[in-house]
C-alpha cells in the first residue's frame, strides 16, 4: 500500500564536481554543504522525507548523520553530463520499490547555503493546491543583459539599448536561483522534465549559489559575517514575525543565533545560518526512515565491499576526463610503500619500496607532468626516495590540503586538475581539495570514501604505476 507521505525532498549530490572538488562537502559556516540542505530540508514544515541522491560513500555517511535518508545512484546516472531529472527520476524509482509515491517533490540543491525553510512551505502549498504545478525559486531582476553576435558585436537581450529607462519604471524579471524546485510529482513522472504545466516564481531574497571557489569563499564569509546576527543574512529584513504562540520547525529543529533554542513567538529563523552543527540530525517530526542508522551502516559497508570487488569508482566522471590531470601528487607512507616500517636493532628505519612505481613517476616526469610527494612524517627516508626519482617533497606537513593549495598556487595549476593518491584518515584534506583524489587498493575506508577512483594495486605493489598509466592512457 502506498505511504501517506505527501512531500519528499529530493537532494541530488553526486561526489565528482570540477569547478570544486569536493563540493557537496565543503564547509560554509563550518557545516557541509549537504548537511546544510538536509538540515533546511528537515525545517520545513510541509517536507515529510528528505532524501539524499549520491553516488559517494562519504557523502551519504554525512547526509544520513544530518537526518536524511539515502539513496546510493548509479555511476551512469552520476557522471558531469548527466541530468538531476535522471536522479530525480531514479530516486522516486527506489522510493516507489519502498512504497513512497509523494504527491509533491522538492528538488532542492545543496549548492544553495541559504535557502530557507518558509519559502519551500510557501511554494509546496501553492502546488499542493493546485494554484500551480511547478514552483521555483528565483530573485527579482531589473538587470539590463547583453550577447554577442558571431562577429563580437553586443546586442541587447531584455531591452531597447535606444531606451534607457529607470530601474523602477522596468517591469521586472525574474533569474532563476536553482535553490529548489517544487513540483507536481504526477506531471513530472509523465514529462521528466522539472518545467511543465502551469509555472509559478517564488521570489527569494538570495542568488548565492556555489559553482566556483570563489562562490564557495563569498558564501562562507556571509555565514561568519552573520554568526550571531540573522539580520545581515540575506532577505532578513523582509521576514514576519510568528503569531504568538505558533511555533516553526526551523525553531525547533535549527536553534536561535546563538545556538541555543528559538521562542516560538520569534521570527522564522534563517537556515542554514547560524547553524549549529550540533543542531543538525533532528528528524522529529518526519516519517520513520527508511533504514535505521545500523542498517544504512550495513548497506554502505556492502556498497563499499562490492566496489572493491568490482572497482567501484565514487563519483566518476567519464574516463576521458583523466585527460585533464595535469599534476600528481601523492602520500608516501602506504602508497610508495606498503605502510610497513621494518626497525634494526639500532634503531634505523627502513621501507620497502616498488620499482615499478619508479617508472611510473619516471613515465609521468618524461611526459611534463609535475610529480610532487606530499608526508605528514619527516623522515630521512622520504626525502632519499624522492631525491632518487627526482621529484619534490614536502615532509612534516600536518595540514596537507593547505600546502597542497600552496603548492599548486605557486606552480600554476588548478587545484581540480591535480590527482592526489592516498591511503589513509590523514590524507582526507588532501583527498577533498582536489579535482581527481585517488586511493590505493588497500586505503582506510574513509579515504575510500572521500576519493574519485579506487586503485587495484595496494600501496607500495604499484599503485603509483597503475595511475601513472590510467593518466598517460588517457593522454595519448
Amino acid at each position: 500500500m502506498p505511504s501517506l507521505e505527501r512531500t519528499v525532498a529530493v537532494i541530488p549530490a553526486r561526489a565528482g564536481s570540477v569547478g570544486v572538488p569536493g563540493k557537496n562537502l565543503r564547509d560554509i559556516g563550518g557545516v557541509p554543504l549537504v548537511a546544510r540542505a538536509v538540515a533546511t530540508a528537515l525545517a520545513a514544515a510541509s517536507v515529510d522525507r528528505v532524501v539524499v541522491s549520491t553516488d559517494g560513500l562519504e557523502i551519504a555517511a554525512v547526509a544520513t548523520e544530518a537526518g536524511a535518508d539515502v539513496i546510493m545512484r548509479p555511476a551512469a546516472l552520476s557522471t558531469g553530463t548527466a541530468s538531476s531529472e535522471s536522479a530525480l527520476t531514479h530516486a522516486l524509482d527506489v522510493l516507489a520499490e519502498r512504497g513512497i509515491e509523494p504527491a509533491t517533490i522538492v528538488f532542492l540543491q545543496a549548492t544553495s547555503p541559504f535557502t530557507r525553510p518558509r519559502d519551500i512551505d510557501a511554494a509546496v502549498e501553492r502546488v499542493r493546491s493546485g494554484e500551480r504545478d511547478v514552483v521555483f525559486a528565483a530573485v527579482e531582476t531589473h538587470t539590463f543583459v547583453w550577447s554577442l553576435d558571431g562577429a563580437g558585436q553586443a546586442r541587447g537581450v531584455n531591452h531597447d539599448p535606444s531606451y534607457r529607462p529607470m530601474r523602477q519604471d522596468r517591469e521586472p524579471q525574474y533569474q532563476e536561483t536553482g535553490a529548489f524546485y517544487v513540483l507536481d510529482a504526477a506531471g513530472f513522472r509523465r514529462t521528466g522534465y522539472r518545467f511543465f504545466g502551469r509555472v509559478g516564481v517564488a521570489v527569494t531574497p538570495d542568488a548565492i549559489d556555489i559553482d566556483t571557489e570563489y562562490d564557495l569563499r563569498l558564501a562562507d564569509a556571509v555565514a561568519h559575517l552573520a554568526d550571531g546576527d540573522p539580520s545581515l543574512l540575506p532577505g532578513a529584513e523582509s521576514v514576519p514575525a510568528q503569531p504568538a504562540g505558533v511555533a516553526t520547525r526551523a525553531a525547533a529543529t535549527v536553534g536561535s543565533a546563538s545556538g541555543g533554542a528559538a521562542s516560538a513567538g520569534g521570527a522564522d529563523p534563517l537556515v542554514p545560518d547560524p547553524m549549529p552543527a550540533s543542531e543538525i540530525g533532528s528528524r522529529d517530526r518526519l516519517a520513520r526512515p527508511l533504514w535505521d542508522p545500523s542498517s544504512m551502516a550495513a548497506e554502505l559497508e556492502a556498497e563499499l565491499g562490492q566496489g572493491l570487488s568490482e572497482g567501484f569508482s565514487p563519483g566518476p566522471d567519464s574516463d576521458d576526463d583523466l585527460a585533464l590531470i595535469e599534476a600528481v601528487v601523492t602520500d608516501f607512507d602506504g602508497v610508495h610503500t606498503d605502510d610497513r616500517v621494518q626497525v634494526d636493532q639500532n634503531g634505523v628505519e627502513s621501507v620497502t619500496v616498488n620499482r615499478r612505481d619508479g617508472l611510473g613517476v619516471r613515465m609521468l616526469r618524461e611526459a611534463g607532468i609535475p610529480v610532487l610527494i606530499l608526508s605528514t612524517e619527516t623522515n630521512p627516508v622520504v626525502a632519499a626516495r624522492a631525491a632518487k626519482l627526482g621529484v619534490p617533497v614536502l615532509q612534516g606537513v600536518d595540514d596537507k590540503a593547505a600546502a597542497l593549495d600552496d603548492w599548486a598556487a605557486d606552480a600554476g595549476i588548478r587545484l581540480d586538475r591535480v590527482a592526489y593518491l592516498g591511503n589513509d584518515v590523514n590524507d582526507l584534506g588532501a583527498l577533498r581539495a582536489v579535482g581527481w583524489p585517488f586511493a590505493v587498493g588497500d586505503a582506510h575506508p574513509r579515504a575510500i570514501a572521500a576519493s574519485r577512483r579506487v586503485l587495484s594495486s595496494p600501496g607500495g605493489a604499484g599503485a603509483v604505476r597503475e595511475l601513472a598509466e590510467l593518466i598517460l592512457e588517457r593522454k595519448a
